[in-house]
């Protein structure tokens, strides 16, 4: 008798299989049990029909506790009720290991109890559908980047210097010397780009800033590229043909998941490459025509004018050319306006804000110097970064994605904290 996986049953049908599977819960009507069974792959229904079973395995089934694990012998048969489409005609039943007061009940439970039970709420049926999501964004980025003849670089965690600033670091000692979690890979991948032409990374990036909104994180995970030879124009090209890509990649390969999240699909339907673009200089007129009075040219957007902006359009909508002064140092300025630098930032609709970040980087020596001294940052930490610029420097753009903010997006999930396994650093560590 072969032992499988739930999602593989298709390929059973009229078969007697082993499962290995916890009890997600149970209901009873009579003389028949249905069980509600998940493996890590999948959810189905395991039916025990007392006359066929016998009174022993039928006892056993009508007390199991949720969560109580087992090996389960059956028949798969197809179900044309379910969205699975498959269910299991139960024979034999043998419990591993009896689970005692399972604390996440079907009942409601509020977000703080279920963050504090994070290492439990994984096995629900939303948080394992929110995590198949993710994977599939993982998976369909490795194989964009594959495709379109990127290679990927790994840039260390422990760095000496910041994209950004150090003010929204961790900070930490790395023997006798300051070091920082990393808040991004990106000066590691312009020095990969000058060796290998196009890369990306994937890794945790880390924000010192307490936040308690649905929409921020301490810890999460970047998705970032990087392309010698390459202005902006090309690179938001790049941007919406991968985001593009990855939303068709979950629409096709998670329709079972996108429909236990309750995801209105047709919302995703139409991501397609081409994105709108609007200047900031235009976005802060929108905002003032939607009757925002508390912000002026200059100002960066927070989360109601970001949403007030992407309601004006169907797609994700690139915001670029944003003020000097509110930008990193790295940034190209424009070739005719100095008070705007070349940039943008990709906003997803629905309210849920900012995914991308990108920009032309600077790669005239000079003037990168001029900024790290401007911005007030150790010139010595930067030494290595300013070299690249005196050693075959040429025009080159990059961007970042926050994987945590798309997968809230295109599952369709409220709060980005359902979207990381263990989110350790959201305001106090996780035990």
């Amino acid at each position: 008798m072969k032992k499988i996986m739930i999602k593989d049953m298709e390929n059973y049908v009229g078969e007697t299989v082993k499962l290995g599977a916890w009890l997600a819960n149970k209901r009873s009507s009579g003389k028949i049990a249905f069980l509600q069974l998940r493996d890590g792959s999948g959810f189905v229904q395991g039916v025990v029909v007392k006359e066929e079973v016998g009174e022993e395995i039928f006892q056993t089934a009508k007390g199991l506790t949720q969560e109580t694990s087992m090996y389960i012998i059956g028949e798969v048969t197809k179900d044309d009720r379910s969205s699975f489409g498959y269910e299991l005609q139960v024979k034999e039943i043998k419990v591993i290991q009896a689970a005692v007061d399972f604390p996440i009940t079907p009942k409601e439970h509020g977000t703080e109890f279920l963050m504090d039970n994070r290492h439990l709420w994984l096995r629900s049926r939303k948080q394992h559908a929110v995590m198949k999501v993710r994977n599939e964004i993982i998976r369909a980025t490795y194989e964009f980047f594959n495709n379109n003849g990127y290679v990927k670089a790994d840039p260390p965690i422990l760095t000496g210097s910041s994209p950004e600033g150090t003010s929204e670091l961790f900070h930490t000692k790395y023997f006798d010397e300051d070091a920082y979690l990393s808040q991004s890979g990106q000066l590691y991948l312009e020095a990969s780009a000058m060796a290998l032409g196009k890369v990306f990374s994937f890794g945790p990036t880390f924000r010192a800033e307490k936040s308690k909104t649905r929409r921020h994180l301490i810890e999460f995970w970047m998705i970032e590229q990087e392309m010698a030879f390459c202005e902006l124009e090309e690179n938001l090209e790049i941007q919406e043909q991968y985001v593009a890509f990855i939303a068709q990649a979950v629409l096709k390969n998670c329709t079972l998941e996108l429909e236990r999240l309750g995801r209105d699909v047709s919302k995703l339907e139409n991501i397609q490459a081409p994105f709108p673009r609007i200047s900031y200089d235009d976005a802060i007129k929108l905002l003032h025509e939607k009757g925002f009075d508390d912000i002026v040219w200059g100002d960066d957007f927070g989360a109601p004018h970001e949403t007030a902006i992407a309601e004006s359009f169907d797609k994700p909508v690139f915001i670029t050319h944003y003020p000097v002064g509110i930008k990193p140092f790295y940034m190209k300025p424009h070739p005719t306006r100095d008070d705007v630098v070349l940039c943008a930032d990709l906003i997803a609709p629905e309210g849920y804000g900012e995914i991308i970040g990108g920009s032309e980087r600077i790669w005239d020596y000079d003037l990168l110097k001029q900024r790290i001294q401007e911005h007030g940052l150790d010139e010595s930490a930067y030494a290595w970064y300013l070299e690249l610029r005196k050693q075959g420097s040429v025009p080159h753009s990059g961007f970042g994605l926050g994987l945590e903010r798309t997968v809230a997006w295109l599952s369709g999930v409220e709060h980005i904290r359902e979207t990381i396994p263990f989110p350790r650093l959201l305001n106090r560590l996780y035990p």
